[in-house]
């Protein structure tokens, strides 16, 4: 046991106790000092990039959220004009029709709905006369329309407009276009109609040659080509890609 008197021993015990506890906490102010010096070193350095990026990220969620009710909002009222041209096409009011189809194509033409309407108001307008708006219908659903399905028939629609107009320049240069793999037999077979009537026999002979090994074994439209090739005295079966000269 320590000697002394018990008030000496336990004021010195205290005072002790208190030293430590002042060393100890000038200890941790130092490393709380070096740490706020750490943070202020890095934010002085890195402060305004993480910044940038931070307004970035938040500018890009914005972005994205106003991008997506911006489209929910031209395919609602979209919807609105794609009734009306279902119920001009319904009236057989030709003027009606011209006016929905332009309209929706003119305001909304970023939609599925535009694009639709297109086709739809193409095949009316030209059944009754109006041939020129229809090819505007599809030439811009061919040129401007955002899915690539839609492209394709819009494109071979108007080939066929074309070709019923004997503008065959016109009608190959749409031909020359890039297809889906899925129409590859499609524009094939329209390529040899073109070529047909210009009176190139063996090409559009290797047109239809070509369309006819491109389509599925079991449609309908492959036996379409199939007799387009029997006109023109061929065997499919047995034809070749690059068939051999055929007598016009």
């Amino acid at each position: 046991m320590p000697s002394g008197p018990p008030g000496v021993f336990g004021r010195q015990a205290t005072y002790n106790l208190a030293s430590l506890s002042q060393t100890m906490a000038k200890h941790l102010d130092l490393e709380e000092q070096e740490q706020l010096d750490a943070i202020k070193y890095f934010w002085n350095q890195y402060g305004n990039a993480i910044t940038w990026v931070l307004v970035a990220v938040m500018a890009a969620v914005a972005g994205w959220n106003g991008w997506q009710y911006w489209q929910r909002q031209q395919a609602s009222q979209a919807s609105v004009l794609f009734d009306e041209v279902e119920r001009s096409l319904q009236s057989g009011d030709v003027t009606k029709v011209e006016r929905s189809v332009t309209d929706i194509r003119n305001k909304f033409g970023a939609t599925t709905f535009a694009q639709q309407a297109q086709l739809l108001g193409a095949r009316f307008l030209n059944d009754n006369g109006k041939t020129d708006a229809a090819k505007e219908a599809l030439r811009w659903v061919a040129e401007q329309g955002k899915d690539e399905g839609y492209r394709a028939v819009a494109r071979l629609r108007l080939i066929a407009l074309l070709l019923d107009a004997k503008q065959f320049d016109a009608a190959l240069a749409q031909l020359a276009a890039t297809f889906p793999p899925s129409f590859a037999g499609l524009a094939a077979d329209r390529r040899g109609d073109v070529l047909l009537a210009q009176g190139k026999n063996a090409e559009a002979q290797a047109a239809y040659v070509s369309a006819y090994a491109s389509l599925d074994t079991r449609s309908e439209y492959r036996r379409m080509v199939e007799v387009k090739l029997n006109a023109l005295g061929v065997d499919p079966t047995v034809a070749k890609t690059v068939p051999n000269e055929v007598k016009p």
